[in-house]
């Protein structure tokens, strides 16, 4: 079981590359997916763009998608530890001992991996994008 988070808002050909790698790194591709209001608390007011249900629909519609699951708090720390995943998942610059649950994954006897994102590619390039038309 591989497990991944994110807000996945305005979804991406960088948010599609990166869960389609790390579908490759096991079975099943389970997402924490944030609230909106975890979201707002993030990233300010006026995000999300898109709300939860619309987020989770396009998530679920992609072959490398197995299982979506919302989370409330501003960490799926919980989430984490109620389904102790085999491989604990981030893109970009993560480092993995700084990855939320990689210590209670490693404990378990899973492992962290960081995939790099496909460069080009940001909800917040996009949104700035759409503001300058």
């Amino acid at each position: 079981m591989v497990f991944t988070n994110g807000c996945f808002d305005l979804l991406h050909p960088g948010h599609v590359n990166y869960l389609e790698d790390a579908k490759k790194l096991g079975d099943v591709l389970i997402i924490g997916l944030n609230s909106d209001d975890s979201i707002r608390n993030l990233k300010g007011p006026l995000r999300p763009v898109n709300d939860l249900a619309d987020r989770a629909h396009m998530l679920a519609a992609l072959r490398s998608v197995d299982l979506v699951v919302p989370f409330s708090e501003d960490t799926p720390i919980n989430l984490i530890k109620a389904l102790l995943p085999d491989v604990l998942v981030k893109g970009g610059d993560y480092v993995p001992d700084d990855i939320v649950g990689a210590k209670e994954v490693r404990k378990a006897g899973g492992e962290v991996i960081v995939v790099p994102f496909l460069g080009g590619y940001s909800s917040t390039t996009l949104i700035n994008r759409i503001k300058q038309l």
